[in-house]
């Protein structure tokens, strides 16, 4: 047994400071005979001998680290063999995977402790203001129950008539789910219903009931102990934005290529910014800070394409120019950044606290809960559709992207079973048990959960459009009620146990049907047990004396799918 993770049961300082002399402890069994900690100090290797001391079965190795970069990374040398965040190796392994020691100004204490739902706000709730509300030339009216077009014309334009104050409405069923923040996809005029082709950032959609709509809903939430969070696109606006109109802030704040202007993905209505403008970092940071005023932070989207553009990279620059001008007015604001892939080289740069971790957690969850007839057409955009894999692999994945950032970004990422930008998760998995299997683990795993508004009551849909259906409000008999059921339990979970907020991830056992770890915190330890299928018996050290939290059993059960959680002593 060896283990080390950023957690407070293994690095006590959860907030050093430039200058800081930081401990790191590190697990071990009793037959490591020598321990040290390589860290990296203005750039140069250096080493300092661990310490031992027994703890029942396990020998606990204290080093200290001096603190003088605004990260440092740092691994250890058990007996002969490395150890960093990717695990254990007996050869010579690349520095990508040490651990991280973050002095950045720390993220708000809040965040860890949130559960955040996303809301796609044309889809979840009317108001009573809304038959009164002009449409513009592109929108075409739907009925509440009319179907989603999924792919041609309409796709894009179709409007529901969702608004904030229908959303300020219905607080109590978001509350009561054990969510304490709600994300809102962008809320800017534009020129179709998902409105991230904004036509200004200086103002909410009349549609949506405007600014003071806005400032009613935060201060509802608000009221409530809540938070908002806004949606943001930092890569590129709509072509009728008033900056694209204006010739010479075109010509300036965009690219122009070839005579032509570039674009996300090549989709003329979305062109795309060019942050070598200095008059383009002016006029974003006033957005930016003043809707602070009722937001508590910033979902940014597309931040991995945000600032690349052939040669250029400005990545790194513009997170931390965002992240700085977001501080400068709100120092606790929450600031994720959207990456569809991998971000660890975009992360711990006093920019974006974290992710939308896709590469760490959906993607691995869907490849093990998936069910059996899933006909989706590809995997997340990768072509081929969703692979069929078991636990085992799961806890690779997850090891190997997180080793690529450290544990304060880990934490800090938001995890999400499904968003508005894929199929939905009782689509993937099919069996309402897999869902709770999946809700379980977005409730246990480290990372902020993140619930798209629906999956608790068990919607369905193929893919990002078909999923952005309305909320069956009226219809309740459509509800999943077990589903929404156990979305309340797993996150009240959650929320009543610090060590599924704050605690360490040590896993205990992954096969191709079962994964089962520890989440332990210098209070509290607790096993977590998720089964896709029926399997063999499994025994887990330390069980002994557990009681169960969650799922009823008194021991590992080997029926499945089940999920099961236990406190330990």
């Amino acid at each position: 047994m060896i283990h080390h993770d950023g957690s407070a049961l293994h690095v006590p300082d959860q907030s050093p400071q430039p200058g800081d002399d930081v401990e790191v402890y590190l697990r071990t069994s009793p037959g490591v005979s020598q321990v040290h900690v390589r860290s990296v100090l203005d750039g140069e290797p250096r080493f300092s001998e661990a310490t031992a001391e027994r703890r029942g079965d396990e020998l606990w190795w204290r080093a200290t680290l001096p603190v003088r970069n605004p990260v440092t990374p740092y691994r250890f040398l058990v007996d002969e063999h490395w150890y960093t965040a990717a695990g254990p190796a007996d050869h010579e392994v690349s520095d990508a995977t040490d651990f991280r020691l973050v002095a950045h100004p720390a993220p708000a204490a809040w965040i860890r402790d949130a559960s955040v739902y996303q809301i796609f706000p044309d889809r979840f709730a009317r108001s009573l203001a809304w038959p009164e509300r002009a449409l513009p030339a592109w929108a075409v009216p739907c009925g509440w129950d009319a179907a989603v077009v999924g792919r041609g014309e309409l796709t894009g334009r179709q409007v529901y008539g969702g608004d904030l104050d229908g959303i300020a409405g219905r607080l109590d069923h978001i509350q009561s789910l054990g969510c304490d923040t709600v994300y809102l996809t962008p809320f800017f005029p534009a020129g179709s219903n998902h409105r991230y082709d904004a036509s200004t950032f200086d103002a909410v959609d009349p549609l949506l009931g405007g600014d003071a709509a806005l400032a009613r809903l935060a201060g509802a939430l608000h009221a409530r102990g809540m938070r908002l969070i806004g949606d943001i696109t930092t890569n590129h606006t709509g072509d009728r934005h008033e900056w694209f109109l204006d010739p010479a802030a075109q010509d300036r704040y965009y690219r122009f290529p070839d005579g032509g202007y570039a674009s996300w993905l090549g989709v003329p209505s979305l062109p795309k910014l060019n942050w070598n403008s200095t008059g383009l970092r002016k006029a974003f940071v006033d957005p930016l800070q003043r809707w602070l005023e009722h937001l508590d932070g910033w979902r940014v989207d597309v931040a991995n394409m945000t600032g690349r553009h052939g040669t250029d990279d400005l990545t790194h620059e513009v997170s931390r120019l965002v992240a700085r001008a977001v501080r400068d007015v709100r120092p606790d604001a929450m600031l994720v950044a959207e990456h569809a892939h991998g971000a660890g080289g975009d992360l711990d740069l006093d920019g974006w606290q974290g992710t939308m971790n896709y590469a760490g957690f959906t993607r691995p969850l869907w490849t093990w809960l998936r069910a059996p007839d899933l006909g989706l057409p590809d995997f997340l955009g990768v072509p081929g559709g969703v692979p069929f894999r078991g636990g085992d692999a799961v806890v690779r994945s997850m090891r190997s992207v997180s080793a690529s950032m450290s544990w304060r970004s880990w934490t800090h990422s938001w995890t999400a079973l499904s968003t508005h930008d894929t199929p939905r998760v009782r689509t993937v998995v099919g069996d309402p048990d897999r869902v709770e299997v999946a809700a379980g683990l977005l409730a246990t795993l480290p990372g902020v959960p993140m619930v798209f508004a629906g999956d608790e009551l068990g919607l369905t849909g193929t893919n990002g459009e078909e999923s952005r259906r309305t909320m069956p409000w009226h219809d309740e008999d459509s509800w999943h009620r077990p589903t929404l059921a156990r979305y309340r339990a797993l996150l009240g979970l959650r929320r009543a146990h610090p060590a599924l907020r704050h605690g360490g991830m040590r896993v205990a056992h992954a096969d191709a049907d079962t994964i089962a770890f520890w989440r332990e915190s210098p209070g509290e330890r607790i096993l977590v047990v998720a089964r896709r299928a029926p399997g063999a018996p499994v025994r887990v050290a330390g069980f002994e004396g557990a009681v169960n939290l969650y799922g009823g059993a008194a021991e590992i059960p080997t029926d499945g799918p089940t999920f099961q959680v236990w406190s330990v002593g």
